[in-house]
């Protein structure tokens, strides 16, 4: 039997790493996030915020960030995995059986980080603008193509602005079952 790989990728604030937590649950797959193993490495350096820590040498070192990148394909190359990771699409290209792009307007975005956050919209939405640039000029830098593109080989975007988390992991597994023929 083939072994499924999922590669998930979103701007910040878009769901995508909550959705990739609930599709792994309901698939019964493995989760990896290299964003939460980068958040992980920045807490030991003692920064609490993933724009400060891009601002480092280290945070923002091309070894550091290929140190993720080859885990991810490690783990993908084990199978039966999701993996929700802002580079996901582009790295896992050629080993994951879907790619999705999860996506959502920068207002819901900002809504969203405001309430896991318990701040007030505009300092969300600042912060989102904040990391969506860092990242974007971060990606590009090291790697040369602005990260935002990977929704052009995404096999599936998802709107998930008006959607609940089990809505949007429905319309995955809905997806998935009709292009591979088969139910989880």
């Amino acid at each position: 039997m083939k072994r499924i790989v999922i590669a998930l990728s979103g701007p910040p604030g878009s769901g995508a790493s909550t959705v990739g937590k609930v599709l792994a649950r309901r698939l019964k797959l493995g989760y990896f996030s290299p964003g939460l193993y980068y958040r992980k490495i920045m807490k030991q350096e003692h920064i609490e915020n993933a724009p400060e820590f891009w601002k480092t040498r280290f945070g923002s070192s091309r070894k550091l960030h290929q140190h993720i990148d080859q885990m991810q394909l490690e783990k993908a190359r084990k199978g039966d995995v999701i993996i929700e990771g802002t580079l996901s699409i582009h790295f896992l290209k050629k080993l994951a059986s879907n790619k999705v792009w999860l996506n959502a307007s920068l207002k819901v975005r900002a809504q969203r980080v405001a309430k896991r956050e318990r701040i007030p919209y505009r300092r969300a939405l600042k912060e989102v603008e904040e990391r969506q640039t860092m990242e974007r000029k971060g990606w590009e830098k090291i790697y040369g193509f602005d990260y935002f593109d990977q929704k052009k080989e995404a096999d599936l975007v998802v709107d998930a602005s008006n959607l609940t988390v089990n809505q949007a992991v429905n319309r995955i597994i809905n997806f998935i079952e009709r292009k591979q023929s088969f139910n989880f």
